[in-house]
C-alpha cells in the first residue's frame, strides 16, 4: 500500500512539475507589450467587421474586406510602423470581438464599435473616429415612423452582443425583440417578415438601405454611439500611439479623404 501511494505521489509531483514548466515558457499574452511586438514584426492585427457595408465588407470579386474602418486601420497602420507596416485583418462579430482581443488573436478592434461605460471596464478606447447614432430600417410604407410607433405588437431585429440590443430595450420595453449573430442575418430576417424593423446605428442601416431601395430609416436617431478603437488593459504605449495617429490623420487631411470616399453624402 505504502509503495502505491509513493507512486501516486510521484506520479502527481512530476504533472505539477510539467504544468509549472509549461506555464513559465509560455509569454502571457496580457503582459505582452504590443507596441513593442508590432514595432519588431512591422505587423497590427486588426479586428473588423465583414459584413457592414461602407465600414467592413468583402468584396467578393477579389476576396478583400474593404469599407470604412479598413481604410482607417491602414492609415493608422501606416502611421504607427511606416510604409513598411502591414495591417491584417480578423473577421469579428458583435459578439465574438472582445473575447478574441483578451485571448490575443487579435492587437485592436475597429469594428463599428461604440464606445460604453460597461465596455471600458473590460477593454480601453481610443479617441472617438465616428460619431454615429441608433436608428431604425423598415420596409418602405411600414406603419413604423420612429420610435415613438414601437409597441407590444412590434418586433424588433437587433445584433447579439451590440449596445443596439440593450438600447432598444430601454428606449422601447414593450417591443418583443429577437437577436441575430451578424447584420447580414438581421435584414434577411426583415426581408422575410420575422421582424418588423431591424435597430442598430444609422451607418449600418445607411449602408443596407443604400444597397436596397426598398428599405428606408424611419424617423430621426435616438441615441449617440461613438464608436472607438478597442485595445486590451495595460496596453497604453499601444493606445497612445493609436490616438496619436488619429490625430495626425485628421490633421493633414488623410481622415476626411477617407471619410468622403466612403461617405460623399
Amino acid at each position: 500500500m505504502k509503495k502505491k501511494w509513493n507512486k501516486i505521489a510521484l506520479l502527481f509531483f512530476v504533472l505539477l512539475s510539467t504544468s509549472l514548466l509549461g506555464a513559465c515558457g509560455q509569454k502571457s499574452v496580457a503582459g505582452e507589450d504590443i507596441l513593442e511586438r508590432i514595432e519588431k514584426d512591422q505587423e497590427i492585427v486588426w479586428g473588423v467587421k465583414t459584413d457592414t457595408r461602407l465600414f467592413g465588407l468583402i468584396n467578393i470579386g477579389t476576396g478583400n474586406v474593404e469599407g470604412f474602418d479598413i481604410d482607417i486601420a491602414k492609415a493608422i497602420t501606416k502611421e504607427i510602423l511606416g510604409s513598411k507596416g502591414h495591417a491584417e485583418f480578423v473577421e469579428v462579430t458583435s459578439k465574438t470581438r472582445i473575447p478574441l482581443l483578451k485571448n490575443g488573436n487579435i492587437d485592436a478592434i475597429i469594428a463599428t464599435m461604440t464606445i460604453s461605460d460597461e465596455r471600458k471596464k473590460v477593454v480601453d478606447f481610443s479617441d472617438v473616429y465616428f460619431d454615429a447614432g441608433q436608428s431604425l430600417l423598415v420596409k418602405k410604407g411600414s406603419p413604423i415612423k420612429g420610435i415613438e410607433s414601437l409597441n407590444a405588437n412590434t418586433t424588433l431585429l437587433a445584433v447579439k452582443g451590440s449596445t443596439s440590443a440593450v438600447n432598444i430595450r430601454k428606449k422601447a420595453p414593450e417591443a418583443k425583440i429577437l437577436e441575430l449573430e451578424n447584420y447580414a442575418e438581421a435584414f434577411t430576417a426583415l426581408k422575410s417578415g420575422q421582424g418588423d424593423a431591424m435597430t442598430t446605428d444609422n451607418s449600418i442601416l445607411l449602408g443596407i438601405a443604400e444597397e436596397n431601395p426598398d428599405y428606408t430609416l424611419a424617423g430621426d436617431i435616438f441615441t449617440d454611439e461613438p464608436y472607438g478603437i478597442a485595445i486590451n488593459k495595460g496596453q497604453e504605449p499601444f493606445l497612445n500611439r493609436v490616438n496619436e495617429a488619429l490625430a495626425t490623420l485628421k490633421a493633414n487631411g488623410t481622415y476626411d479623404k477617407i471619410y468622403d470616399k466612403w461617405f460623399p453624402k
